[in-house]
């Protein structure tokens, strides 16, 4: 139940923007146990003046080809899962796009189910109990 929300500069074909959603799409399923079909993505493309980026912070090597890659998911998965997911995103990022590892910088926020309504003015996972999150895969 991921909601994915990706910033890159306007400057990214919107050819290599959609090869970065679909391989955050991938790199979740693969690692993390998303099912298919569970795909919420928002990919916005900003300005220079709109998505202000540190070229060199922890030492990285950013250029124009940056993407933030955000990810609201509930809470459960182990550090391992995620790291697995982090490497898999830089992987497939690289492999795909042409994106070098330093230019991907990813944020997951964890919440409850509680928290997603997917419709209706429902809390879907309130009235009827998700599948337990898978904690590593």
């Amino acid at each position: 139940m991921p909601l994915v929300r990706i910033s890159v500069r306007d400057a990214m074909p919107i050819t290599k923007r959609r090869l970065v959603a679909d391989a955050v799409y991938d790199a979740m399923r693969a690692t993390i146990g998303i099912p298919e079909g569970d795909r919420f993505i928002i990919l916005s493309a900003h300005s220079q003046d709109e998505l202000f980026v540190d070229p060199n912070f922890k030492d990285m090597k950013r250029t124009a080809d940056f993407a933030l890659i955000h990810i609201t998911l509930r809470r459960g998965r182990t550090v391992e899962a995620k790291q697995a997911l982090f490497a898999e995103i830089a992987s497939l990022l690289a492999e795909r796009a042409a994106i070098a590892p330093d230019n991907t910088m990813i944020v997951l926020a964890e919440n409850d189910a509680a928290d997603w309504s997917f419709g209706r003015g429902e809390a879907q996972f309130v009235l009827q109990q998700p599948p337990a999150t898978p904690s590593s895969h």
